[in-house]
Order: C-alpha cells, then structure tokens, then sequence
C-alpha cells in the first residue's frame, strides 16, 4: 500500500466521529462531525452536507455547516423514544462527508430531571387552538423573556469557570444568565450577527453618497467613541474582511466568507442558556445590514446561505428561529424583499426539521409585514410601544390562520435610545412611573391577545452598554424594580390554570377603556374573557376611572379580587363577591389605591344562590 493510500484510509476513518455509546435523552442535541477529504477554496459556499434521519414517525433531511477547515457537522435531536438511525450525504459527493451511517437509542428523560429543567419536555409549539404555547409534552410555557441583542459577543464576557461575579464591570454571562433565572426567566432575545458593526472610528451611522443612499450601517453607539458598538467576541468578528462594499471593504464584512471560530463562543452561550432553561430566540441578522448586502452581494443566495446555516447550527438547540430582524421599516429593504430569501430558504432545506418555531422581531407585527398564513409560526409585535399598539395583537387573535402571538419589543424600562434624541413618552429608568410604564406593556399586552408570554427589555441591556462612558451600565440595569415584576405576569395568567389559554381579548368589555391618549401608558383598561362567560381578567392603567364589567352572564355572583402587579398579591374586590344585573353589566368598587389594578372575576353562580354580594 502506498503512503498516499494510506493517508486516504487514515482520513476516511477519522471523517466521521459518531455519537457516544449508549443512549441519549430526548430533546437533546447530538453532533455528527465529519471531516471532509478534499479541499475547499471556500467549503461555506461550496459544500453542503446533511443527513437522512429516521426514527419513530420521522424522516427527514436535516442539514449541517461547515465549522471550521475540513470540519463539518450535522446536529441532530430525537423527538420520541426508539431506534434512530441516519447516513449522511453531501454535495458536491465528497468520501469524507457522504456514505457514513450510524444509529442511536433515545429515551425519555424522568420526571425529576424534566422537574430539574423544563426544556427537557421538548421543544416549543402551538397550543391545539393556535394562541398560546406549550411544549412537546402539552405543558404550557409561558414566555418571560429578557432582550440581550449582543449575547454573541463581548458585551457578555464569557468565562470557562463557573465562578459567580457580582453584578459590575467584571460579571460575565453566566452571572446574567444566574441572576435572570432566579427572577422566574426562561427566555433570551439574540440576534446573531452584526457584519456590519465595530468601533473603528467611523461613526455609527453611515450612508453611501450614491443616487439610492445605500445604508452601510446604523448601530448603536460605542459611548466615548463616537462610533458603532464592537460586535465581535473572542473567536473574532463574524465574517472575515475585505468586505465587497467599495469604499467600505474594511466596514462592511464580506458575508460570503464565514468566520465559525466566532459562532463557536455563540455555541458555548446558546448551550449554557439551554442548560439553565432558557429558551434563546435567535436572530439571524439585523436590518440595517440589508441594503448593502443586497445591493453588492448575490440576493437572495447569500442571505439564503447564511439563514440557511443559522437554522442548522441551532436547529437542535431549544429555541426560537428568525431570519431578519426587523425593528423598523426605516434603513432596511422592504419586508416583503425578505421575502423571496426566507421562502428559498425553506423550500432548499425545508422547514426547521425538529418543529422548532419561526418568529421574528418585526414593526408593528408579523402579521402586518408578511400577511396571514405566510412562514411565521408564533407572532410578534414591537417597537411601536406604546398602549395604542398593544391591539395588533388582538388583530393576530382574529386572523384566519391564528398563531400564538407576544409582545417582543415594548416600551423598555428606562427608554431614552441617545441616537434619536431620546424618547419622548418614558420616564428615567428605575422610577415609578418607568416601572408602571413597563406594567403597562405586559399586562396591557397579555390581555389584548399575547397569550404566549411577554418579553421585557431595558435600557442599557438591549444596547449592551458596558463602556465606561455609557450614562448608564449594563449591570446596574440588570437590577431594576421593574425586571423583578415580570414573574406577576406568569402568576396573574396562572391564576386561572391552563385556562389562561383559552382567553379571548376584548378591551371592550371594560367600559370606559380609553382616552384620547394614544401615546402613553396611563388611563386606558384591557380585558380578557373565556367564551363561557365564566372568567374575566382585566387590568387598568394607572388614571383609570371607576368602570364597569360588561357581557358576564346575567343576573350572576362573580368571586371579584384585585391583583397588584408591584407584589403579585390578591385581595377581595368589595367584599369579594360582585353580582352582575339583568343585562350583563358589573358595577366595579373603587380601586385599592391611585396606581395600576390587576382585576380577576370567576363566575360563582346565579345571583341569590347564597352568596354575599353589594
């Protein structure tokens, strides 16, 4: 045998590293890695490798990336117990890559472990009725999630160790990740890339001075640098440069050469977040990168290729999946120029192969940007934030094909955004009045159809401001009042068991429920009914007058109880029964005090069945 052909057999015998011996937990990522035997100029855009996976009830192709010189991987998850087995494929055929097989058992885990980490009953879905969620086992999960837009890079120091830092200049991710899980959080907004961000003394915002004023980017500051915020993490920026950008080769990263060492830091946050029980809902990348990416590189392939490697390289992962971050119309490509990108995407490698759900950050909603029935699987609104806004998602609930819909960008404790001016509807964070404010956003939303959670954000953390000049630091904003209320959502919601989910919104049914204020937080009442009459919950902004309760059943006793949404407590409204009249309508009691009321109203029978009421 010849050194050559020796050298060929050592590499096919090392292509593939298959999964350990004995078997593996249910929802639970596995890797295939596999090393490639011929040479790539440029394997992320000229290699693709996947697997044919089989198991109980599944079959289906689940593609892999390239992570790194001949390296490859394929990650995988089984969703019921059983025998899985694969074989591998690529293209083009390459002997390291293709024609490798191998097999797995999966089992369940035990209700303990499950009870150690919720993830482990499965990944996110709809519930049977479309508008709120549960996971793979029919818990329901509802959403409290933080928004930590720069997860993937140095803004959250990562730290091998597990050594707990105080909150300050020197606490890493794990400790953020600590502190939010012991406020009751499960849940973690990321967009994974910026090819178009760093602190490289070109300012932040940049526009190309051609005829079509291409954006070449428009990030947030790097505070005491006059420039865009350092995106990159410890294995380097995303993608490697020169960019293709004339004029900008050095701003503008060339999207068609990846860096995977940078994705690999992502990895290691995204797996510890799932090891914590946190759900990361992933971004693939911002608008603002969109015009020029489109203008200079090939549209839609590009794009297509790096949400396509998005998908596999966190499809096994227990997440959320979106392929454009679209906060704003302004500074972006139309959404419906998205559009032809996503639907390659999903007509190349098909849709997430483990069920994972598709969403995406989008002004005002998803529904509003790429219509009814389109490729969004769980709906959003933000960044149109105040209580005017909150109704869109009460049009979600009533669209032909519902989905489970939240609130993922509303007001943010603390607003002030220093690019444009500040904002002129919040108040300083950390205030009462902010924290009310943020009240407002998560039970306003929750009541207007946002039955699949809620998703608060703060000033400081969703910019990631750790520079010594920011006016105000990441940490100390990590330990606002207002985040610590966000567990009363899930209590309020919870207080009346699953049947949270079967909640119809209607602010209507609160009269009166609004002023002529529609930018603002203050005066204006949501409400939420089942379709048997039986349940009302309500919430009234602070400013609200003395109201009504309309269309309960007739001539009834309803056990009444106000909710303060500062402790999570309940106490009797009146003496704790209410009686509806011949037409349906109850007269509500003052409030408890001058601020914000939770109200919970379950019917306890025909007026005059024995129970005490004013």
């Amino acid at each position: 045998m010849t050194i050559r052909r020796i050298i060929f057999v050592g590499l096919l015998m090392a292509a593939v590293q298959v999964l350990a011996a004995g078997p593996v937990h249910l929802w639970e990522k596995q890797e295939l890695t596999f090393t490639a035997v011929r040479t790539a100029a440029n394997p992320y855009t000229e290699t693709s490798v996947w697997v044919d996976l089989t198991g109980p009830n599944f079959k289906k192709r689940v593609y892999g990336f390239w992570d790194g010189e001949r390296t490859f991987k394929v990650r995988v998850a089984a969703t019921e117990p059983g025998v899985w087995k694969w074989q591998s494929g690529s293209n083009p055929p390459d002997d390291g890559l293709a024609g490798k097989s191998g097999s797995f058992e999966a089992v369940e885990w035990s209700e303990q472990e499950k009870q150690q980490n919720s993830l482990r009953r499965g990944f996110l879905r709809a519930t049977p009725n479309h508008h709120a969620l549960q996971q793979a086992d029919g818990t329901p999960f509802f959403v409290l999630g933080d928004t930590w837009w720069a997860t993937g890079t140095n803004c959250f120091r990562w730290y091998d160790d597990d050594e707990q830092r105080p909150l300050g200049p020197s606490a890493g991710f794990k400790d953020y990740v600590r502190f939010r899980k012991a406020q009751g959080f499960n849940l973690v907004g990321i967009i994974a890339a910026f090819p178009n961000w760093a602190s490289d003394g070109k300012p932040a915002h940049i526009v190309m001075d051609n005829p079509e004023r291409t954006v070449i980017r428009s990030a947030w500051l790097e505070f005491g640098a006059n420039s865009a915020k350092n995106m990159d993490n410890e294995g380097g920026r995303p993608f490697l440069y020169p960019g293709k950008v004339p004029g900008y080769e050095n701003v503008f990263a060339d999207v068609d050469r990846i860096n995977p060492k940078y994705f690999d830091y992502l990895d290691r946050k995204i797996d510890y977040l799932n090891e914590q029980g946190f759900v990361p809902f992933i971004e693939v990348s911002r608008r603002d990168a969109s015009q020029a990416w489109k203008k200079y590189y090939a549209w839609p392939d590009s794009y297509v290729r790096f949400v396509e490697y998005i998908f596999a390289r966190y499809q096994a992962n227990n997440v959320l999946l979106s392929p454009i971050h679209f906060d704003t119309a302004g500074e972006s490509i139309p959404a419906t120029e998205f559009m032809p990108a996503i639907e390659m995407a999903l007509r190349q490698h098909g849709p997430p192969p483990f069920g994972t759900l598709l969403t995406a950050n989008a002004a005002p909603s998803t529904l509003l940007n790429w219509g009814d029935g389109s490729w969004v699987t769980l709906h959003q609104i933000g960044n149109s934030r105040e209580h005017d806004f909150y109704w869109y998602l009460t049009q979600i609930f009533h669209a032909v094909y519902p989905l489970p819909a939240l609130n993922g960008e509303p007001y943010y404790s603390g607003y002030n955004d220093a690019r444009s001016g500040g904002y002129r509807y919040g108040a300083p964070g950390n205030t009462e009045k902010d924290v009310e404010f943020v009240r407002s956003g998560m039970y306003g939303s929750f009541l207007s159809g946002g039955l699949a959670g809620h998703i608060y954000g703060s000033e400081a953390i969703w910019g990631a401001d750790v520079q010594p000049a920011a006016p105000i630091k990441m940490w100390d904003a990590f330990q606002w009042s207002s985040a610590t209320q966000m567990r009363h959502l899930r209590a309020f919601a919870f207080s009346i068991g699953k049947r949270y989910q079967d909640l119809i919104p209607d602010a209507d049914w609160v009269s009166p429920s609004k002023t002529q204020t529609t930018r603002g937080y203050e005066g204006w009442a949501y409400a939420a009914h089942t379709a048997d009459q039986e349940i009302v919950l309500a919430y009234f902004e602070k400013g609200c007058p003395q109201s009504m309760v309309r269309a309960v059943k007739p001539s009834s006793a309803y056990r009444a109880e106000w909710f303060d949404p500062r402790t999570g407590k309940w106490s009797d409204a009146g003496n704790g029964f209410l009686q509806s009249n011949a037409i349906g309508v109850i007269s509500l009691p003052p409030f408890p005090g001058d601020i914000d009321w939770g109200l919970r109203l379950r019917y306890a029978g025909a007026a005059g069945d024995g129970h005490f009421v004013e």
